[in-house]
């Protein structure tokens, strides 16, 4: 049987179509570029149907049965080989899901983002899913996908990556520009926010291909377990200061507290011990009267008097002058009106003890001052 006479037997009993099991593809190249005329192709309705020759798109058909006959496709009649005799056409036949293909995960680190309430920079990471269609059937396989036999896992690849890089711009933006604690954008409270800015920004990558973004879904901003505990820690702290005294400067405070730590240090001895030149509090040395003059004088710094003056009060245990009615630290006179303390005044729970005579801080059990050697009253 000559070749001529096997293609016309052959007519009409070929059906153009995608199978079964590639009807979950983005782009499905039909594998016999030599087609017989009058075969039935059938374009789901999902779907559509592009047709190449020689490179170049030739023709593009919307769902539904047709006939590949030039008669009604008058295109076909620039495929048509005539080593057979009219009929066979020559094309290479592209099948291309329309449908919206959902449930795309994606994940990944966007890096350190600065916490714009604490200005603490924190390891940030998101996870999450995104749905795309594609729009312009054409423009994806001259542009993106090829005239090979297509694979959907590198278009979803590909997208994967452009909404990643897309969010990892985007987020880190976002919190800086419009102050957002990064604990409230991990809670979920600006998804919303987030979703628009990356979807506008993210059109202008996939456009070119025929492709759009169509939303994102069940995606989470999120930061490491210990970061969000030492955020919870800072702002907890912060919020307490703002209510016992208006302080409202998260740096002023971190501030503080390395100040207070080194206090602290030094009221102990500088790390020294309780030996010779030490300075503890229990020996009265130097170290220990400036020690714990940093710590007073950062609390005075730190905490306002709750009434709305101008007096700062102690942040630790003060007491109370009964010239003037300020809260001052211990000691033998009020540091505002310059009034003697009383014995009474010169102590306050939790506080050092201080000299009635010299004024030195000592311990609150001692029986002699340690600067002056006079016995306490």
């Amino acid at each position: 049987m000559s070749l001529v006479n096997w293609f016309k037997r052959g007519v009409q009993e070929m059906m153009v179509a995608r199978p079964d099991d590639a009807k979950s593809q983005v782009v499905w190249k039909h594998p016999d570029s030599t087609i017989p005329l009058k075969s039935q192709l059938t374009v789901e309705a999902d779907e559509v149907a592009v047709f190449f020759r020689d490179g170049k798109v030739v023709a593009t058909l919307e769902p539904g049965r047709h006939t590949l006959d030039s008669a009604n496709l008058p295109f076909l009649s620039n495929l048509i080989d005539s080593f057979t005799g009219g009929n066979v056409f020559i094309a290479e036949v592209f099948f291309v899901n329309t449908r919206e293909h959902t449930g795309v995960k994606f994940g990944g680190r966007i890096g350190h983002v600065q916490d714009p309430k604490s200005g603490v920079p924190v390891e940030t990471m998101v996870h999450g899913e995104f749905s795309f269609k594609v729009d312009d059937a054409e423009e994806l396989i001259t542009g993106l996908v090829g005239m090979g036999r297509a694979e959907s896992y590198t278009v979803r690849s590909w997208m994967k990556e452009q909404v990643l890089k897309i969010i990892r711009d985007r987020i880190a933006e976002m919190c800086v520009k419009n102050k957002w604690p990064l604990l409230d954008v991990t809670s979920g409270a600006y998804t919303e926010e987030v979703e628009k800015d990356v979807l506008s920004g993210i059109k202008q990558h996939v456009d070119p291909y025929g492709i759009q973004i169509v939303r994102l879904g069940n995606f989470v901003i999120d930061i490491d377990d210990e970061d969000a505990d030492n955020l919870k820690r800072l702002y907890t702290d912060a919020a307490y200061l703002q209510t016992v005294g208006g302080v409202d400067s998260y740096a002023r405070f971190a501030a503080g507290k390395a100040m207070m730590g080194a206090g602290e240090g030094m009221a102990k001895g500088g790390g020294g011990g309780g030996g010779e030149g030490g300075g503890g509090v229990g020996g009265g040395g130097v170290l220990s009267g400036a020690g714990l003059g940093v710590g007073f004088g950062l609390a005075q710094m730190l905490v306002r008097d709750t009434r709305g003056g101008d007096v700062l009060a102690p942040a630790a245990a003060g007491i109370v002058c009964g010239g003037c009615g300020s809260s001052v630290a211990p000691g033998r006179f009020c540091s505002h009106c310059g009034g003697g303390l009383k014995k009474e005044e010169t102590t306050a729970e939790g506080a050092a003890a201080f000299c009635t005579s010299c004024g030195s801080p000592v311990a609150p059990d001692a029986v002699f001052c340690g600067q002056c050697g006079n016995k306490r009253g």
